[in-house]
């Protein structure tokens, strides 16, 4: 008669330490349901949070680079996405297109294959925002994006 109350005990706690992990996962290992400032506050008190329609997106498609490599030439396809104030018109966009594409290709044309594939996205992103605003203060014009995003990369 002891051995069935023993295997009944060990039944139990097994019952209970299953229980208090799923209960425990559940409650600490959930995704935090904070609100999106909450979000930003805690990243960092100069992170601002923006309203996503405070913005307009212009593509800018396919830019083809010609990169050098060490047995045969490589190409470089890159859809960049212009990110402006709302208040900028579509036209502001349009004419800077020849522009921005003329940049990118004279900034990524010098590197080598290798290279350029060891750039992280954020890195190329932001050589290109870096590049991108030289050209335009050289010619001496109003930059009419905020930011530059790649949305599509192709290195073949």
């Amino acid at each position: 008669m002891r051995m069935p109350r023993v295997i009944l005990l060990i039944v139990g706690l097994n019952m209970v330490i299953t229980l208090g992990s799923v209960v425990f996962g559940y409650l600490y290992l959930r995704p935090d349901k904070t609100s999106d400032v909450e979000q930003v506050q805690k990243v960092g008190e100069a992170t601002i949070a923006q309203d996503p329609a405070n913005y307009v997106f212009y593509p800018v498609d396919k830019i083809v680079v010609n990169l050098r490599g060490d047995d045969r030439e490589h190409y470089f396809v890159l859809d960049l996405a212009l990110q402006g104030d709302a208040e900028q018109s579509a036209s502001a966009f349009k004419q800077a297109e020849l522009l921005v594409r003329n940049a990118v290709v004279g900034s990524l044309s010098t590197l080598p294959l290798n290279q350029l594939r060891a750039l992280s996205l954020t890195d190329l992103q932001s050589r290109l925002e870096q590049d991108l605003r030289k050209s335009f203060s050289a010619k001496g014009l109003g930059i009419p994006f905020t930011s530059v995003l790649v949305s599509k990369m192709l290195v073949q």
